[in-house]
């Protein structure tokens, strides 16, 4: 109708969309609106001020309802569809949605991205540029409350709890979709956008295409005044226009918004308004058809009927109404398809532009304790009067607490309720009320009512790793954060919540205009009876409650209250005793009760106290403070003597003597000496009672205290080289410590005073460390540099290598080590002494190195070594050292002493003849060199002699206390000659010399420094003046730069100002040259002067000086001060001047530009000074380095570190990020630079260095594709894990960039095999897949390996299945076996019975088991075993199928209850792991019962037998829960009833049909053997089928069976269909290739050579190696052949392709040799043609062109030969060589035919690439052949 209606406008019919007339009288009733039938007893609203009027509408009603009833409902939710037109009112605004009023109490949404094509391309524009665009305003700007539009719903989608959202657009171009350019006529009222803003007015986009509308901006200035929202439209805002004037049809519209002219306007038929562009909001005049109970039905616009329900017609008139009646009304809702038109005839909306009336704040909410019924309506609802005379209606679902308690007869009118306004609807003016006596007496409605402090209750809606989100109504959800979820930080919260329960929370944070709410459930918060402190007004002195904290540091506590209020408890505030550390007594959300000392709420800053002046401070129990240590007897560094009481395996018990020995003390033995050689003696040699001396107090833990004898680290604590807390250490202190452990990742080293520090494996050596273990050992003494320290965790990093912590003079601190090393064995040695008993040890003590001894030989060994006797020693001699020597037990010999061994008794003697004979004693001098010979080699030294004099030396073997490790070819070995130089020449009591090893080494560095310059950017002229350096000048400020101000000083001289010579102290941010004005006077003195070609400073005696740009300064300073300020113009070197700077250095420059290309920002320092910061040291903050551009402004002052020069020294490098150390434990910033699939990541780092990232590093989860999210060019976070080597490795894991966040590290780094525990369930990726197993990825260095019979329970012959279903990169759950800690092996399963994961072979492709070829093994066993066996099998078997049933199911979530990864084998205390068990068993239970439902499906696509419906029935029945057993599965079937017996015959009829048609379906694909065996019969001689047939089964890697259907389909095939047959035997020889042997390959070929022409089947199989890439047995193959079919030229051609794809040219060109003494001569041409052609194609052109040529000039005549040159020529050659092979052949004397053939050739070769000119010569040369044969011809 609405096409016809614009078809054939205004054309007499009477056009009623939604009556259709019919001529049968009965159907005269109007099916539209008699929805309901019960509804004709409805009442109708009555009037208290016309009873009468009301009778006689009763008894009309009953005459009408006779003859047409109209029963009008009002809209519902379920009437809306897409595209339905809608008047809406806006609700509520936010920054991405309106919420919108529609009619009926119903309210929708309009997305941002729904409101116009301008401002949705403005929004994508700020997403893409990343800054706020100025004309963008925001919907908060441009909407308010109370406005009406026009909407159309988008969708209506339904949410998880069954509530559904209406989605709307107020898009023009949907909304007047209706509308064309034709159909606009001046005074239509539409609704429109600002598009953008003109100088005379404002385009306005009304939707419609092809149509330009302008708006003037006088017919909007009293729009504009009177909205008070600024003085302009904005893009984007909504308006309602009238059409003022329509030019060229439509085209061109003008429209006005007057508010009068919007109000006056009225749809009249003039307008042309149709059906299909009927629009909302429009106003019109109606006249009332029928009046029915619920509403009224009204034509308007002369032909269109529309209805008006009860809730809007005009309460003012309420039902008076009577039939052609003239009413105005307002078009309210328009339904895309039934057509049906809404109205509304309250005033409100009678006037466009207008708004409905608002509620007030104060009503919503409220209880109306009396509330009387004015209507009921049966199916909706009730209209009641409140107590302010207002309507209200009630749903039918609010009039009682459930449908089956409503009673109808409680609403009759006049009839009095309680209830509670619960919402407003704009739309209707009506309240929404609610008679429930939940909703009555509930505490909050919305987000209004809650207040801070409030105790609520709620249920648990989810867990999410932010927190806990919690619904306390209907309508108000909150969130407590994981902090609050108890008194103490919850790991894993869902073991103490779950979903759905009931929890008593406290309100923290209330924001209603956010809809945000915090709550906590921290007991002492919710239970506190303490006053609730929100704001920092109520923050009196002295009040006291409760807060938590939120930060602990050295400097205090932060705690925090509600509504975001925090404040300051400082250090000495936080317990009446000192805390050092307060991170360590509190925590991060502990409750704690304080006391207000201080609040300034202007500048919200509160001051605490944790001491509580009523109370005492340990009255609380949430209180912790440190007990008070005892009295402190010993201060740390306190030298003491002491008596040994008692020795111990570890150490000695020792009492001090001063304390008369009331003091006992211990002694670790490590702590004996720096030495760990002389700490085992020493506690050997000491007993009880004796006195040891001048012993320092480490440490004094109250009970026990521990003494050191370590001279290194007591001469640290003297010389005041020590730090005592942790807020002394600065980053590069030396410090003297020892080794407190030894870990696999580094080494904890302790200090003196308790600080300790980590010295990771990147920092341990300057070697490289495998094994932290081979370096350093507990108790070793150490130097130690700090590197960097975290003050939130007091963690301190170190670097022990010797490079970083040495002085540089490595011999003299090498000798120290040695002197020491002697002075302490000069002091054992004299303990020794001083026993005075004849023992072994006082003999041994008189023996030293040097000493001669006579003595008899005990016993040779087999190696050569000699044993010899002495009063009780043991006096070995290496073969080395009994020289030449031949001796034999029992002869007596002289011997030199090397060393004496107390710890063991051994004394090592050599009979060298160079050591033993007597020489001239020479005078040796200190600090020379001399070669000497190591003799021998003990812990910490060596023993050599010197070469010239024989006397022996001993050397240190560390050149540092950290020099700790050295590798095989470092060591010194017996024999070796090495350089020593001398430092004590006088032999001593330990009978040697001492020297260091080596000759000093002069260690220097030199820095070479380049000058950098500066450009101006504008060009100055250069006037010659006679300014000197220190002139003070006055000149105009002439323009602004934003590094410089030009000044003009006279009238032709001009200078600069320097953005660094304008302020002495420059503000960090601000922009100095922007604190001038152009034109203002300023007084400046000249400070140098600028070369104008090179823009170089000059010195002021370069002679062109005078001539320069002078440099001013306007400083105060300066200007005060002396003139050398900031320039020795003396110098010119702008080298010297960037020495000036040093590393580290903090300098203030000025932006110049940032530099996108090149990707640093450029700063100038000083007007000669420039600097770069590259882009990475721009900041740590990933947003700033993702737009550096935009964060930094030219100009603009900022502060940066000098890092150095750059490499051509002419910029300072400079950092705004402090000097980055990419120390290990760092956090830095970097850029993806490269993405390697399967290995990791690329970053680079600032400094130019870049690291690696693992795939095991890149998340604490892994994931199916860790890769996925990274791009080339992603700026991230990264925690440097290692940096050996410059080899720097990184980790993007958020347990390693945010400790604090507590996320939950599902994947727990693996760093070594000590973190593998055996039974362990852990995650990684395939690796590769090898003939010994699958090798698996645990971490970046640590692989398991996995062998085949651990992979799955299946038995797999062909490997490239496990290819196939396990590729590399996948990631999967395995257990481990076993852990070989040596050999560095692990031993992983992947069974489903070990991992609780599905299978990782499906069961779909049918392998067989490894339990069912063990049963056939064991058949014979008795049978008791039997049974017991299969009962385990039948239980695992049972488990292992089902997994392997539903692999896609579980790879979703790896992690299932019971796979709870790392954690819970380190974390959880027994208990856990006994519930584990239970859940284990749990979830076996359960899963038979899962299993079978995803067989049904598969159970009818293999097999067609009816039975197959059946056998997954039986399936669950089998494998149903352990629980059920003992039911009997018949008795269920009894329980059926007979409907249940009906319905599953049904079904199977069904099925049966279903499989049926499928089978007789022509298009269907095999899916079984079945299928194709019923194919093969129909065409049995098809190989393809049979072809297709092997392939099904090679699919499910059945080989024999295809191998069965190959030799099926060689016997079915009738034997004249030779090729068919041939088919197959090249398929059977694929499979033999692909999965036989090499064995079973040639049997099958040999056959196939017996029973086909062997030609075509050997040169298939050379095909077949060649394309599985098996090019030796190919070769082999191609010889067999050109011996055995010599004469066949396709064998030759076929082996030469073969070679030249091998690239073996020269081969091809000796088996063409071959190839012309096998063939006849006859076949020589056609073969060299068709090598030369392979040539071309495979080989070498130029080879190729040789033998065309060569045999053309044998063979001229041959035009093919000729032709196939062409050709090939055409294809590879140039033009012009083609050209000339054309030129030769026209020039032939050949037959007329074939000349014709080769100018006709010709012709059209020049044709296609020649030109007009090249043309015509051809057909000159075919005119000249023709005429020369013609005169041949005639003479």
């Amino acid at each position: 109708m609405a096409s016809m209606e614009e078809n054939f406008p205004r054309g007499g019919i009477q056009k009623k969309p939604t009556e259709g007339k019919t001529p049968n009288p009965k159907l005269e009733r109007d099916n539209l609106f008699d929805i309901h039938h019960e509804e004709q007893s409805q009442k109708r609203k009555r009037s208290q001020r016309d009873q009468g009027k009301q009778k006689k509408f009763k008894a009309d009603k009953i005459a009408a309802a006779k003859d047409n009833v109209v029963n009008i409902e009002p809209l519902a939710i379920e009437a809306l569809c897409e595209g339905m037109l809608l008047l809406g009112c806006i609700k509520e605004v936010s920054d991405y949605e309106l919420v919108v009023s529609l009619p009926n109490g119903l309210s929708g949404f309009v997305p941002v991205t729904q409101i116009s094509d301008a401002y949705s391309k403005m929004l994508s524009k700020q997403v893409a540029q990343g800054e706020l665009l100025e004309d963008l305003h925001s919907l908060l700007d441009m909407y308010s409350p109370g406005t009406l539009v026009r909407c159309i719903v988008t969708s209506v989608e339904k949410s998880a709890d069954g509530r559904r959202s209406i989605k709307l657009s107020i898009d023009p171009k949907k909304v007047n979709k209706g509308l064309n350019a034709s159909a606009l006529a001046s005074g239509m009222l539409l609704s429109g956008f600002v598009s953008s803003v003109e100088d005379h007015g404002y385009l306005i986009d009304i939707g419609v295409s092809g149509t330009h509308a302008f708006l003037p901006r006088q017919k909007a200035q009293n729009y504009i005044k009177a909205l008070k929202r600024g003085t302009d439209l904005k893009i984007g805002q909504n308006l309602n226009c009238v059409i003022v004037e329509v030019k060229n049809e439509g085209r061109v519209v003008r429209l006005s918004i007057d508010r009068s002219e919007v109000a006056a306007s009225l749809a009249t038929e003039q307008q042309n308004w149709t059906l299909s562009n009927l629009l909302p909001g429009l106003v019109v005049k109606a006249r009332v058809q029928k009046v029915a109970p619920l509403g009224i039905k009204v034509s308007f616009l002369s032909s269109f009927t529309g209805i008006v329900d009860f809730m809007h017609m005009d309460p003012e008139k309420s039902m008076n109404y009577s039939p052609d009646q003239v009413v105005k009304a307002c078009i309210l809702a328009v339904h895309p398809t039934s057509k049906v038109v809404r109205l509304t005839l309250r005033q409100a909306f009678l006037r466009p532009g207008g708004s409905p009336n608002q509620l007030s704040n104060d009503r919503m909410g409220a209880v109306v304790e009396e509330s009387t019924v004015k209507a009921f309506y049966k199916q909706f609802g009730a209209v009641f009067e409140l107590d302010d005379g207002t309507l209200a209606f009630a749903r039918l679902k609010h009039l009682s607490k459930t449908r089956k308690s409503f009673k109808p007869g409680a609403f009759k009118t006049g009839c009095k309720h309680k209830c509670r306004i619960i919402d407003y609807s704009l739309m209707d003016e009506m309240c929404i009320v609610s008679l429930k006596y939940r909703i009555i007496e509930a505490r909050f409605l919305q987000y209004q009512d809650i207040h801070t402090g409030d105790v609520v209750q709620g249920k648990v809606l989810a867990l999410k790793p932010i927190g806990m989100q919690v619904k306390v109504t209907d309508g108000i959800k909150g969130l407590v954060p994981s902090m609050h979820l108890a008194d103490v930080i919850l790991k894993q919260p869902e073991k103490k919540y779950n979903i759905g329960d009931e929890v008593k929370c406290r309100v923290l944070e209330c924001n209603p205009a956010g809809k945000k709410l915090i709550l906590t459930l921290k007991k002492s918060l919710v239970q506190s009876k303490l006053p609730v402190l929100s704001n920092y007004e109520d923050a009196k002195p002295g009040l006291i409650t409760h807060g938590f904290v939120v930060c602990a540091r050295e400097f205090g506590c932060i705690v925090k209250f509600y509504n975001d209020v925090k404040g300051l408890v400082p250090k000495n505030e936080l317990s009446s005793e000192p805390i050092s550390c307060p991170d360590k007594v509190f925590h991060e959300g502990q409750v704690v009760k304080v006391m207000v000392l201080k609040c300034e709420p202007e500048q919200e800053r509160l001051l605490l106290s944790f001491r509580l002046s009523s109370k005492p401070a340990l009255e609380d129990k949430n209180e912790c403070t440190p007990k008070k240590k005892q009295e402190v007897k010993y201060q740390i560094g306190e030298m003491v003597d002491v008596k040994v009481l008692k020795k111990k395996d570890n150490g000695l018990e020792v009492s001090v003597l001063e304390d008369e020995g009331n003091v006992i003390a211990s002694i670790p033995t490590v702590h004996l000496s720096d030495f760990l050689a002389n700490c085992k003696l020493l506690w050997h040699c000491l007993q009880e009672g004796d006195v040891l001396p001048r012993l320092m107090c480490l440490s004094d833990k109250g009970d026990r205290i521990i003494l050191s004898r370590k001279s290194a680290v007591i001469s640290a604590v003297q010389e005041e080289q020590v730090v005592r807390n942790f807020s002394e250490i600065q980053p590069g202190m030396l410090l003297t410590g020892y080794v407190r452990n030894v870990m696999p990742f580094g080494v904890f080293v302790e200090f003196p005073f308790g600080v300790t520090g980590l010295a990771p494996k990147v920092s341990m050596s300057d070697k490289f460390v495998t094994d932290t273990k081979d370096h350093f050992v507990v108790g070793q003494t150490v130097i130690a540099k700090v590197m960097s320290i975290d003050e939130e965790k007091q963690r301190v990093l170190l670097n022990l290598k010797v490079s970083e912590c040495s002085s540089g003079d490595s011999a003299a601190e090498s000798f120290a080590l040695l002197n020491q090393y002697f002075k302490e064995m000069k002091e054992i040695r004299n303990l020794l002494r001083r026993r005075g008993e004849p023992s072994v040890a006082q003999g041994l003590c008189e023996l030293v190195p040097g000493k001669e001894l006579q003595l008899v030989v005990q016993d040779v060994k087999e190696d050569g070594s000699a044993l010899f006797s002495g009063r009780g020693l043991t006096v070995p001699a290496t073969r080395y050292h009994l020289g030449d020597k031949n001796i034999v037990p029992g002869e007596k010999t002289k011997a030199l002493v090397l060393h004496v061994d107390a710890l063991t008794s051994k004394v090592y003697v050599s009979l060298r003849e160079e050591l033993l004979k007597q020489r001239a004693k020479q005078r040796l001098t200190e600090n020379s060199q001399y070669s000497a010979i190591v003799q021998h080699i003990a812990e910490e030294f060596a023993i050599v002699s010197l070469l010239e004099t024989g006397q022996l030396a001993a050397i240190p073997i560390a050149s540092h206390l950290n020099d700790t490790f050295r590798f095989d070819s470092e060591k010194l070995k017996l024999g070796q000659t090495i350089c020593a130089t001398l430092k004590v020449v006088k032999v001593n009591d330990h009978g040697v010399l001492l020297a260091v090893q080596g000759p000093a080494k002069k260690n220097g560095f030199v820095r070479v420094r380049n000058e950098s310059e500066t450009a101006l950017e504008e060009m100055l002229a250069a006037v010659k003046h006679s300014l000197s350096l220190g002139d003070v000048v006055t000149g105009t400020v002439k323009s602004i730069k934003p590094t410089h101000v030009t000044v003009a000083i006279d009238d032709k001289l001009t200078g600069s100002i320097h953005a660094s010579r304008i302020l002495d102290e420059v503000p960090i941010g601000s922009f100095p040259t922007y604190t001038l004005k152009a034109g203002q006077k300023v007084t400046a003195r000249v400070i140098g002067g600028r070369d104008v070609n090179t823009h170089r400073y000059l010195p002021i005696t370069h002679p062109h000086f005078t001539r320069s740009i002078p440099e001013l300064s306007i400083r105060p300073s300066e200007i005060e001060g002396k003139v050398t300020a900031m320039l020795n113009l003396k110098e010119d070197s702008a080298l010297k001047k960037l020495g000036l700077y040093d590393v580290g250095q903090t300098v203030t420059c000025f932006v110049k530009k940032y530099n996108v290309l090149k990707n640093w920002l450029e700063v100038e320092v000083t007007p000669d000074i420039r600097g770069r910061v590259p882009h990475l040291l721009l900041s740590l903050n990933t947003k700033v380095l993702k737009h550096p551009e935009k964060s930094f402004k030219n100009g603009q002052a900022i502060s940066a570190t000098v890092t150095g020069t750059d490499v051509t020294e002419t910029n300072l490098c400079l950092s705004l990020t402090g000097i980055q150390l990419l120390e290990q434990g760092t956090i830095t910033v970097g850029m993806v630079t490269k993405v390697t699939l399967h290995i990791g990541l690329t970053i680079a780092l600032p400094g130019g260095k870049t690291g690696r990232v693992s795939i095991f590093h890149l998340n604490d989860t892994y994931t199916e594709n860790p890769l996925g999210d990274f791009k080339v060019g992603k700026i991230v976070r990264c925690y440097i894990l290692s940096n050996e080597n410059g080899k720097i490795q990184l980790s993007l894991r958020q347990s390693r960039l945010n400790p604090k966040s507590n996320s939950k590290v599902k994947d727990v780094e693996i760093t070594c095999i000590k973190d593998v525990k055996k039974g362990q369930l852990v995650r990684g990726y395939v690796k590769s897949i090898t003939p010994s197993g699958v090798f698996f990825g645990l971490s970046t260095s640590l692989l398991g390996r996995i062998l085949f019979q651990n992979v799955s329970p299946y038995f797999v012959q062909k490997h490239s299945l496990y290819e196939k279903y396990l590729p590399e990169g996948k990631l999967l759950t395995a257990k481990v076996l076993g852990v070989n800690g040596k050999e560095k092996h692990i031993e992983l399963s992947l069974l489903p019975e070990d991992t609780g994961m599905p299978s990782v072979l499906p069961e779909s492709l049918g392998l067989p088991r490894y339990d069912a070829e063990e049963e056939k093994r064991e058949a014979d066993e008795t049978e008791k075993r039997e049974e017991l066996k299969l009962k385990t099998k039948r239980r695992r078997g049972n488990s292992e199928s089902e997994q392997g049933v539903k692999p896609k199911k579980r790879k979703i979530c790896p992690a299932d209850e019971n796979d709870s990864g790392i954690e819970v084998y380190y974390r959880e205390e027994e208990d856990d792991d006994q519930e584990e068990e239970a859940a284990k068993k749990k979830s076996k239970i359960r899963k038979p019962g899962e299993a079978p439902r995803l067989q049904v499906s598969m159970g009818f696509t293999w097999d067609e037998d009816i039975n197959a419906v059946d056998i997954p029935v039986l399936n669950q029945k089998e494998e149903s829960s352990e629980s059920e057993e003992d039911e009997d599965p018949q008795s269920k079937l009894k329980k059926q009833t007979k409907k249940e017996k009906e319905l599953e015959k049904q079904k199977k009829e069904k099925e049966l049909c279903k499989l049926e048609a499928a089978l007789m379906d022509p298009s269907r694909q095999p899916q079984s053997a079945d299928d194709f065996d019923r194919l093969v019969l129909s065409s049995p001689n098809s190989s393809i089928l049979w072809l297709q047939y092997m392939a099904f089964h090679l699919q499910a890697t059945e080989i024999e069976k295809a191998r069965a259907v190959a030799e099926r389909a060689l016997k079915t095939i009738c034997f004249r269909e030779e090729q068919e047959k041939l088919n197959v035997w090249v398929a059977l020889l694929n499979l033999e290739n692909m999965y036989g042997t090499e064995e079973t390959l040639m049997k099958v070929f040999e056959r196939a050579v017996q029973y086909n022409e062997p030609l075509k089947v050997f040169q298939h199989l050379c095909d077949i190696y060649a394309n599985s890439e098996k090019y030796k047995q190919a070769e082999e193959l191609y010889h067999t052949m050109l011996k055995r079919f010599r004469q066949e030229k396709s064998v030759w051609l076929k082996y030469a392709s073969f070679l030249l794809k091998q690239g073996q040219t020269e081969a091809t060109h000796r088996l063409l040799e071959r190839a012309l003494k096998a063939l006849p001569t006859k076949e020589h041409v056609d073969v060299i043609s068709r090598f030369a052609q392979l040539e071309f194609r495979f080989g070498d052109p130029e080879h190729a062109k040789a033998l065309f040529e060569s045999t053309l000039n044998s063979y001229p005549k041959r035009t093919d030969i000729w032709s196939i040159y062409m050709d090939i020529m055409i294809k590879h050659g140039s033009q012009k060589e083609v050209r000339d092979i054309f030129e030769r052949v026209i020039h032939l004397s050949l037959a007329p035919k074939k000349m014709k053939f080769f100018f006709k050739r010709y012709l059209d070769y020049e044709k296609k690439f020649g030109t007009t000119e090249s043309v015509l010569a051809v057909k000159r040369a075919a005119l000249e052949y023709v005429e020369t044969k013609s005169s041949l011809a005639d003479t």
